[in-house]
This record gives structure tokens, C-alpha cells and sequence, in this order.
């Protein structure tokens, strides 16, 4: 089998705050491999925000070992994980995280600003513009978020996060602040994204979000309480038939009206 994208070993974060101290996770091991769909779930307090942002590489452990590729990247300096988060990992927020005096190809366009490989103004435009024809907004370009629905403005943020081809698209609550129908369009994207390749990561704590995607991860007390396929995990398993079949009346009607 192909070696992991993602390899943790006995990965441990531990908090001081004044006199007490908090294990936010405990001897961690965890492999995701390329082209995997994966929600990380668990209640507050169980240690998956703290494993978002192990993965994403804006937090190093305690003590263990994190590999991302062929890369021990959990012993890097602060400059080499940034450089990790510009080129390697795409990163999706609840809150969209747009600026808001920017035009829609603007806020994709930032990233590029800050690569010495860019190039220049026409091709970071080109490849700006290129992702949000890619997300369905190629008429959208350009609206400032204010001009935008929620989706819209989550799908330029989806838009910014794969702008670079990421190895891993990192989601953290991604429909939180969106409709129902709405949730359903940005999960029937990322699902597309998987369906060409792209390895998601999404942390969630709704079992119908959880139910699109392909594996879910379960974390209490910092520690990983089940590792299972979607389809056999007991809270989610109820919700995957509709999602699939949500899915596959999206992709349908994408391809008759193409």
C-alpha cells in the first residue's frame, strides 16, 4: 500500500495555564492516505480542534512524531511550517475569513502575493480566475463579499484554498454558518474536489456533514475513540444513504445542465 500522507505517532499536546495542566491529546496515532475523505468528530473538549491544527501544521506537539509525506514536520521552524500551510495544505474556515473591501478574485488572489513563484499580476489573475471558474463562480469575480450569499462566500474561500493544489484541503466546520440547502451545495463541491483527487480533511461535529464524507475519525479525551468507514459508524451510518443519494441527484442535474 502507498505510504501515508499523513503519519502520526504517539502524538501528545499538553497546556499549562497557571497551575493546571491540560492534555489535549494523548499518544495519538493516526495515518490518512492520499485521495481519503475523513471527518474528525468529537464534543467540545475532546481534542479535535487541537488535532486540526497538529495536521495544518499552526501548532507543533508536545512530544511524537508527525510526517507529512516523507517530511518530519513535526520538529520544523516556524518558517518552514509556514512555508508547509502556503504550499501544501489549503485551509477552509467557518467564518470564510474574506477581506471584505476585496472583490471576490482578489480575496483568492491574496495567497499568491506572499509566493516567490506566482509570477506575475496577469498570471496570479489567471490562476485566481481559474479557481473560481472552478467552483461554479466565474460570474461572481467581481462582488465583494457583501455582494455574495453564504455559499457564494464559502465557495471563494474553497476557491483561495485549492488555488495552490494542495496536497490536503483542511476544513474546520466548514457549513456552520450556512443553511441546509446551502450546506448540501458546499458538501456536494467537496465532494466533487475528492472525486478529482483531492485528499479532504473535514472537522465537523454533525453526523449529516460527517455522512459525506468517506471515513470518520472519533475523538474523547484527546485520545481517538473510533476510526471507522462512514457507513459503519452507528451515528453517522443513518445519514449516508441520503447523503449518496443527494449527492448523485446533484451530479445528475450538474450534468444535464451541462
Amino acid at each position: 500500500m502507498e505510504e501515508p500522507i499523513i503519519q502520526l505517532r504517539g502524538i501528545t499536546k499538553v497546556y499549562r495555564v497557571g497551575v493546571e495542566t491540560i492534555h489535549a491529546l494523548r499518544e495519538l496515532d493516526l495515518d490518512i492516505h492520499r485521495n481519503e475523505f475523513v471527518a474528525i468528530m468529537g464534543s467540545s473538549g475532546s481534542g479535535k480542534s487541537t488535532l486540526m491544527n497538529m495536521l495544518g501544521c499552526l501548532d507543533r506537539p508536545t512530544s511524537g512524531e508527525y510526517r507529512l509525506g516523507s517530511r518530519l514536520v513535526s520538529s520544523m521552524k516556524p518558517d518552514e511550517l509556514a512555508l508547509i500551510r502556503n504550499v501544501d495544505i489549503g485551509f477552509v474556515f467557518q467564518s470564510f475569513e474574506l477581506l471584505p473591501r476585496q472583490t471576490a478574485l482578489e480575496n483568492v488572489e491574496l495567497p499568491l502575493m506572499y509566493s516567490a513563484t506566482a509570477g506575475g499580476f496577469r498570471a496570479r489573475r489567471a490562476r485566481a480566475a481559474a479557481a473560481l471558474e472552478r467552483v461554479g463562480l466565474g460570474n461572481r469575480m467581481d462582488h465583494r463579499p457583501n455582494q455574495l450569499s453564504g455559499g457564494q462566500k464559502q465557495r471563494v474561500a474553497i476557491a483561495r484554498a485549492i488555488l495552490s493544489n494542495p496536497k490536503i484541503l483542511m476544513a474546520d466546520e466548514p457549513t456552520g454558518n450556512l443553511d441546509t440547502a446551502t450546506t448540501g451545495e458546499i458538501l456536494a463541491l467537496f465532494t466533487q474536489l475528492h472525486r478529482e483527487g483531492q485528499t479532504i480533511i473535514i472537522v465537523t461535529h454533525e453526523n449529516d456533514v460527517a455522512a459525506h464524507c468517506r471515513r470518520v475519525v472519533r475523538l474523547r479525551d484527546g485520545r481517538i475513540l473510533s476510526d471507522l468507514p462512514a457507513e459503519e459508524d452507528p451515528e453517522v451510518a443513518s445519514h449516508v444513504a441520503g447523503a449518496r443519494e443527494a449527492q448523485a441527484a446533484r451530479l445528475a442535474a450538474a450534468g444535464a445542465a451541462a
